[in-house]
């Protein structure tokens, strides 16, 4: 797909999102000089767009040195709150990339339950397929018979292994096993799907745990990576689980999904802002390509409504 046809996807994505902040922009700033009570109407309205309080007190900062008191348009208004949102986002935007000398490269997927983490793993499978991976899928939210059938369809589709066992098959278990056929067959990658029943944290953090130390019997470095998936359309509530999944494991990258569901995607900023945990992707569709690899520029600019 063509860039331009990338930014339209990720812009549609962000429509209702969009719409909100946008929306809001324009009805504060039609021409008006930029005082303290229009930086005060332009900080309630990041807010309200789920931007977090630092990171709107950030961008009302940097608005206060560079335009106070001049005479602004809307437009102008979401050109500098674009640049301003790139700023905080730049930093965080980086890909999910392979390391060839990782055979394979062991990624452990976590989250809550309904954030579209098993989804997330069959679209990441897709797409290092597509690049010539030898991928391998461990079906390990054992709890859930839809998680593991899912996974098996999207393993079918994309012409990638998935190990799987019975309804509430040990998790930890399963992955040794899965990690030992990952390697004996020289994968790439090894996607581990996990449980995410956070009304038992205790439990799950024990699960979590059991998984690692089972795998690091193989390999010492595993997981190589560690990967939160959350769901913008809970809003500020992403924040909180990112908060309580870093006390269980040690996370070091987020996927954020359900943005074309979401009038909420400016979790994002306040994501980047509070953690400065790498964002690798966000989803904007149920499509396997509709997983695309985070640009700072091009959600700052599609999240304000402006072209690239």
């Amino acid at each position: 797909m063509a860039l331009g046809g990338l930014f339209s996807r990720l812009k549609e994505g962000l429509s209702r999102s969009t719409q909100k902040l946008s929306g809001g922009i324009t009805s504060v700033f039609t021409k008006r000089r930029l005082d303290d009570e229009a930086l005060e109407e332009l900080e309630e309205l990041l807010i309200a767009s789920d931007l977090g309080t630092n990171a709107a007190s950030r961008v009302i900062a940097g608005f206060r040195r560079s335009r106070f008191g001049k005479e602004v348009t809307d437009i102008e208004v979401k050109e500098a709150l674009a640049e301003e949102l790139a700023g905080i986002l730049e930093p965080v935007a980086r890909p999910l990339a392979l390391n060839p000398d990782l055979k394979p490269q062991v990624i452990l997927v976590v989250g809550v339950n309904g954030t579209g983490k098993t989804t997330t793993i069959g679209k990441l499978a897709t797409t290092f397929r597509a690049q010539g991976k030898k991928v391998v899928m461990a079906a390990g939210d054992t709890f859930r018979a839809a998680a593991v059938e899912q996974l098996q369809v999207w393993g079918e589709r994309a012409g990638a292994a998935v190990v799987a066992g019975a309804v509430n098959a040990d998790a930890a278990g399963l992955a040794y096993d899965a990690l030992a056929k990952a390697q004996s067959e020289g994968a790439d990658v090894l996607l581990i799907d996990t449980a995410g029943r956070l009304h038992n944290k205790a439990a799950l953090m024990d699960e979590l745990a059991k998984i690692i130390r089972v795998i690091r019997k193989i390999d010492p470095t595993a997981p190589h990576d560690v990967l939160l998936v959350l769901d913008s359309t809970t809003g500020q509530n992403a924040v909180q689980q990112v908060k309580v999944f870093k006390e269980m494991v040690d996370v070091t990258g987020l996927i954020v999904t359900k943005l074309d569901g979401s009038a909420r995607g400016g979790v994002v900023i306040a994501l980047a802002e509070t953690f400065g945990l790498p964002i690798h992707a966000v989803g904007v569709g149920e499509k396997a390509n509709d997983l695309r690899p985070f640009d700072a520029n091009d959600f700052a600019r599609g999240l304000v409504g402006m072209e690239t």
